[in-house]
């Protein structure tokens, strides 16, 4: 048997005629290989000795060679033995039995390892192991994973939500649980669902622990809404409203954010029992009228933008998050009736200082004065105004910057 084997190695035939003479002399091997003492429903060890296109040769000892078919190396679909097994492999085998005249010993790779999975599901199922499986297959209905066999993860128990689509699954590896097994019916049913949901939790019991109010984290973006953003903080999302963004006013979260992003946010409130968390932006980067007064001194003359118009005069910003007000009386040289007759929202002005009160949250601004002192020429050069941007865009997206406090037209007498 020996010689043959020798005779097969070194056969210099075309690939098709190889290939021919590969199955016949498998059979032949196993016409004359010894029968030993392997019962149907053993598990052996065998090393792989001869492979052709339609099944392998296995040397399980006691002078013994049995053929594995094809169809009986594995659970999953193939083309070729070399895709489960090379030359040479010490394998697992179950015996099904012997077939032919001749008494061909039949063996089974896909059963062997089949009846290994099921006592390995068997043990996960009363333990609640997770277990790592590759999808191998998306079908109606859910996926098929292999677990040793062909495990079925059906689509409500594939994620906490609706997935709609289970092809980019194709080809992961996933964490699952077991949830069914039928050994009759052949029928292992997983959820990855369930590991996904307690792994949610364990990530939201750490976060608990580590967050406290007062405290700065690092977040991403998850979703923005009209009202604010979601933050995920590594497992717990919080709450991040859109007055807490800016110490402007702004129209809607996406002005400053975006999905994805990067952030360190401060921790405002939290409520465990409702697992709600508050964040704000802004706190993390400082009011700026906490130091308004070293930045906006009273008797100079700065450039600013009219972002609204009141009765009693115009709020003029003079950087995000700091308007100052210019009383109707101090708008022009002349008696204005109404704002509107002299500026309009968007346009650029240069403005006097009058006055700054950092804990009001107020400055009083002259337009008249300014004008009359040489207006934007009477500008210090770092406070010229560097940005052409169309007035009217402008106006739309940053009017939002309104934070004069409590301003009332008496304290003005025109």
């Amino acid at each position: 048997m020996e010689e043959r084997k020798e005779t097969l190695g070194t056969n210099a035939q075309p690939e098709h005629s190889r290939e021919s003479d590969d199955a016949l002399n498998m059979e032949e091997s196993l016409a004359y290989a010894p029968v030993g003492d392997a019962r149907p429903g053993e598990i052996l060890q065998g090393r792989v000795v001869h492979i052709s296109n339609d099944g392998v040769l296995v040397d399980v000892g006691a002078k013994s060679e049995g053929i594995v078919h094809l169809r009986d190396l594995s659970h999953r679909r193939i083309d070729r033995p070399e895709e489960v097994v090379k030359l040479g492999d010490q394998i697992s085998v179950y015996v099904i039995g012997y077939e032919g005249e001749e008494g061909v010993l039949k063996l089974s790779k896909r059963r062997a390892d089949e009846q290994v999975a099921w006592e390995r599901l068997e043990e996960a199922l009363k333990t609640g192991d997770v277990l790592n499986s590759q999808v191998v297959e998306v079908v109606k209905g859910g996926l098929v994973v292999d677990v040793g066999l062909r495990g079925f993860i059906p689509a409500s128990l594939i994620a906490q939500g609706y997935v709609n689509d289970l092809a980019p699954f194709l080809g992961q590896t996933v964490r699952v649980k077991v949830v069914e097994l039928d050994r009759g019916k052949r029928r292992a049913i997983l959820s990855r669902k369930q590991v996904v949901e307690e792994e949610g939790r364990a990530k939201q019991e750490e976060v608990w622990a580590k967050v406290g109010e007062g405290s700065v984290q690092e977040g991403t973006v998850k979703s923005l809404t009209d009202f604010g953003a979601f933050i995920d903080l590594g497992g717990v999302d919080g709450l991040l409203h859109i007055s807490e963004m800016s110490w402007s006013r702004i129209q809607h979260p996406s002005e400053l954010l975006e999905v994805g992003q990067t952030l360190r946010v401060k921790v405002l409130r939290m409520d465990r029992e409702r697992g709600k968390i508050s964040l704000g932006l802004r706190q993390v980067t400082g009011n700026p009228w906490d130091t308004v007064g070293e930045r906006f001194v009273p008797g100079r003359i700065y450039a600013g933008r009219v972002v609204r118009l009141a009765s009693f005069g115009v709020f003029v910003e003079l950087e995000p998050g700091v308007d100052g007000l210019v009383h109707i009386s101090q708008l022009a040289e002349f008696r204005v009736n109404q704002p509107g007759d002299v500026v309009s929202v968007g346009d650029q002005v240069a403005v006097k200082v009058l006055a700054v009160e950092p804990e009001r949250k107020r400055i009083s601004l002259s337009k008249r004065e300014a004008d009359a002192e040489g207006g934007f020429d009477a500008i210090m050069p770092e406070q010229a105004p560097t940005d052409d941007r169309d007035a009217e865009a402008d106006a739309q997206g940053r009017m939002s910057a309104y934070h004069a406090g409590d301003w009332d037209d008496e304290e003005f007498p025109s």
